[in-house]
């Protein structure tokens, strides 16, 4: 019996010793050891990519597919499985799959489990599995396809929300770091340095915007817009700086360059044609500039996606304590991210992706080699960027609600 423990121990070890050396190896060795879910994450994150490369080729190339499409009978024609159609089958057939690994994975807590093998192995079952799912949208009718559309509107509200949140938190992870005792004094320069910095190409990029999209006085949405971004970027500051907050210059300063970038991507959203947007009107034709755009955006979005579905700690509002109230240490056999908010995260983001190829409307032509265009793309983006405002200034106050309660633990 004792012999039987001690073997299982070993063993047990053993594999816990495979794991460090594979998760503390180099990215090539991640990749040389087929089963473990540092791998697994970087293989999930292509199959993302491929899907996003075949939604677009269905919307702005789906023509000189038109031969194989017409096989299916609810494509009628092809029509029906091309344009925006197209774009909405494939984000349907991604977020299948990717929302039966979230089913399968929720959960999971210790590696060397089934359902840890599942989410890192198996690989030969998901190859079929995926293409397998990829395809059964185009085998259904088109009244489900929209309706799938209008739920993708929300779905694609929840991953902007999930990565408004996980920038937030890292924002706020940053500002602990060089606020932390042992590294206030000797990262003060830097933070003053890195705030300054960042305030400065704030009130750059919105004087930009100004001379760009609003070269006059009728452009009055987008004065207002610019405008009421920087009143946002004053608001955070004056919260940030208030006495019973005392968040410091770093947080507002970042998310300063949040906000301000949020809204160039809505302006930029704005319809080609309109007077105020010039530098749209000068990108009217595709060029290589507007293909590299493209590209950065896409790819962009690949990442974001990626970069959020690993960050599930900033979910844990609640730390894990023991009796005495001391944090819990993670253990060896733990896994290194939540597989089942990391597939929730690739589930919402398929739906996301497709309301950037059809700009949030399933009825809006989008040109060739375009992204996230339209009035309501626009004002996509213009609701994020006050919400991000609006969860920041929570965030902070609940942050200072915290300090004053562990302050008074403290005395």
């Amino acid at each position: 019996m004792e012999t039987g423990t001690s073997t299982s121990n070993s063993g047990s070890s053993s594999r816990n010793d495979s794991y460090e050396a594979i998760k503390n190896g180099s990215w090539f060795n991640q990749f040389r050891n087929g089963c473990n879910p540092w791998m697994a994450r970087y293989a999930y994150g292509m199959i993302f990519l491929i899907a996003n490369l075949l939604a677009w080729a269905a919307r702005d190339y789906g023509q000189r597919a038109l031969t194989e499409v017409t096989k299916f009978k609810n494509c009628k024609g092809g029509e029906n499985c091309l344009g925006t159609e197209g774009v909405l089958r494939v984000s349907l057939g991604c977020f299948l799959f990717y929302f039966v690994m979230f089913l399968s994975t929720l959960g999971t807590s210790k590696t060397h489990s089934s359902r840890d093998r599942w989410h890192s192995g198996w690989w030969s079952a998901k190859l079929i599995m995926w293409p397998s799912l990829t395809i059964i949208p185009f085998l259904l009718p088109s009244t489900i396809i929209r309706l799938y559309g209008e739920i993708a509107h929300f779905g694609a509200g929840v991953f902007l929300l999930i990565q408004l949140i996980s920038v937030i938190s890292f924002i706020t992870w940053l500002n602990e770091c060089y606020q932390s005792k042992k590294d206030a004094e000797r990262c003060h320069v830097h933070v003053m340095l890195l705030a300054t910095t960042s305030y400065t190409v704030c009130i750059v990029g919105l004087i930009l915007m100004y001379i760009w999209y609003a070269p006059d006085s009728s452009c009055l949405l987008n004065i207002f817009f610019i405008t009421w971004t920087l009143f946002l970027l004053q608001l955070m500051t004056s919260i940030a700086l208030h006495p019973k907050v005392n968040a410091g210059y770093l947080t507002p300063a970042l998310m300063g360059l949040y906000v301000v970038f949020i809204c160039w991507c809505a302006i930029r959203s704005e319809p080609v044609g309109e007077s105020c947007n010039r530098k749209a009107a000068e990108s009217n034709r595709t060029d290589w500039l507007t293909i590299i755009s493209f590209v950065v955006a896409l790819l962009a979005m690949v990442i974001a996606t990626f970069s959020t579905g690993i960050d599930s700690q900033c979910f844990q509002f609640k730390k894990d304590t023991n009796n005495q109230g001391e944090e819990v240490e993670e253990e060896e056999d733990d896994v290194p991210y939540g597989y089942g908010f990391f597939h929730f995260v690739f589930a919402t983001g398929a739906m996301y992706f497709a309301m950037l190829l059809i700009g949030w409307n399933t009825h809006h032509p989008m040109k060739k080699w375009t992204i996230d265009v339209g009035w309501t793309s626009t004002w996509v983006r213009i609701v994020n960027e006050w919400l991000a405002v609006c969860v920041y200034s929570n965030m902070d106050a609940g942050g200072s609600n915290h300090t004053e309660e562990q302050k008074t633990n403290d005395n």
